[in-house]
């Protein structure tokens, strides 16, 4: 089950999320994923990025970024968006939607 998330409401949301993967797509199109603390201010989320990152969103700014709940059996907040690099190689990710998404296992530790 999947409950959207507005766009205004996503600063609430993030709240609850100390941490992310930032999500990107290398040249041979295999997912790369870097942890990132949560950092939202003024509805773009900051992050440090490193060569690979960097790279893949200059050629594929096109992202997601999924924050597992600190808690187990809780939603994760999968949000999509695009992102640049700036001059001093920070990741700036500009969201354009947000989900939030129920664990498949009620149970998560049952395998």
């Amino acid at each position: 089950m999947s409950i959207p998330v507005s766009l205004a409401d996503l600063a609430a949301a993030v709240a609850a999320y100390p941490w992310g993967y930032l999500v990107t797509v290398s040249d041979d199109l295999r997912a790369h994923s870097l942890a990132v603390p949560t950092d939202l201010r003024s509805g773009v989320l900051y992050s440090d990025g490193g060569r690979s990152t960097r790279a893949n969103i200059a050629a594929r700014p096109e992202v997601t970024m999924v924050f597992p709940h600190p808690t187990a059996g809780e939603y994760t907040l999968i949000v999509d968006g695009s992102a640049r690099v700036t001059g001093a190689g920070t990741v700036e990710f500009v969201p354009s939607s947000a989900i939030l998404h129920r664990p498949a296992l009620a149970n998560p530790s049952a395998g």
